[in-house]
């Protein structure tokens, strides 16, 4: 059977991704990603830290950057984009702008982060108070709140896991119950941290119940990946994506009842309201939180729980 007539595959945009090397979620990523356009992923080297600050620290390093930038461009990417929050995020802004400087020289080829691209999302849909969800320690969590900070970025409320490790078999159940507890103090967005933690099915889901844009790391890279080339990126109902789901429900004010009624956060005037989902008792922070599912969440503040 004569296919020459098919004349060859469709040209394809290409964006380089370098991920950590305990990043389980590719197929995510793909799923914001047109048919135009492939993804090229490469890892860091593995190193035997758990999840935390020193591991962000280690797997940004500039000579890491440096070797995977250089693998990717074998492929001739358009766009290269650093897919860890953590990893982007633990040397505050200016860590950040180095990092790309770093990756951008390593490679002739625009570069982006995830927690650079936070904060370009986040200007774009006019957010300047969020609440915070995150699967990190309290440490990790901290840093990322200072990195907001500096950006002029209030965290109104915030709640995280704990974990060391596994993130990524984290179930979308927890995602939405750790949302619901982060969302006080009347944030005008709420962002979902972690390259690691899924989060594509629940956006739109969250987005209608709290009436206001829901951002998730991967989603944010994946967008201004995207944007860096002149593409937009996919996912329908996704209010940063989406025209109509930003006139929609993410548009209006509220939060499934949660306002300026709330009681003061524990911890005395300007402290962050959160949420640590931590077993009893709480282990310390060095210690692996293991197993296929985290543990339940434990509210600072014990009031009504949402539905299960």
């Amino acid at each position: 059977m004569d296919v020459s007539f098919l004349g060859g595959p469709q040209p394809q945009l290409g964006v380089g991704v370098v991920a950590p090397f305990d990043f389980a979620l590719d197929r995510e990523l793909w799923r914001w990603v047109p048919d135009d356009v492939s993804l090229h992923l490469t890892r860091t080297p593995f190193v035997p830290v758990e999840v935390s600050l020193d591991l962000a620290r280690l797997v940004s390093e500039h000579e890491t950057l440096h070797a995977a930038v250089e693998a990717l461009c074998a492929v001739s990417p358009q766009v290269i984009a650093y897919a860890c929050t953590s990893g982007s995020f633990v040397g505050g802004a200016a860590g950040e702008r180095a990092m790309c400087a770093a990756m951008s020289q390593a490679g002739d080829v625009p570069s982006l982060t995830t927690s650079g691209a936070i904060i370009e999302a986040l200007r774009e849909i006019g957010a300047r108070r969020i609440a915070v969800v995150t699967p990190y320690t309290k440490s990790v969590t901290d840093s990322l709140e200072d990195y907001l900070g500096e950006a002029g970025i209030t965290v109104t409320g915030r709640a995280y896991l704990g974990l060391t490790r596994h993130i990524w078999k984290v179930p979308y159940r927890d995602v939405v119950d750790m949302a619901r507890a982060a969302v006080v103090g009347g944030p005008e967005a709420l962002f979902i941290s972690c390259t690691n933690l899924p989060t594509y099915d629940v956006i739109p889901q969250l987005e209608a119940e709290l009436r206001m844009p829901v951002l998730s790391a991967n989603q944010v890279t994946m967008w201004a990946a995207l944007r860096a080339i002149g593409v937009p990126a996919v996912g329908a109902y996704q209010a940063l994506l989406d025209p109509v789901a930003r006139r929609g429900p993410a548009a209006m004010t509220g939060t499934t009842g949660m306002t300026g009624t709330q009681p003061p956060p524990a911890g005395g005037p300007g402290a962050t309201p959160e949420a640590a989902f931590a077993g009893p008792p709480a282990p310390p922070e060095a210690d692996a939180v293991d197993g296929t599912e985290p543990p339940p969440y434990l509210p600072d503040d014990p009031g009504p729980q949402p539905p299960v």
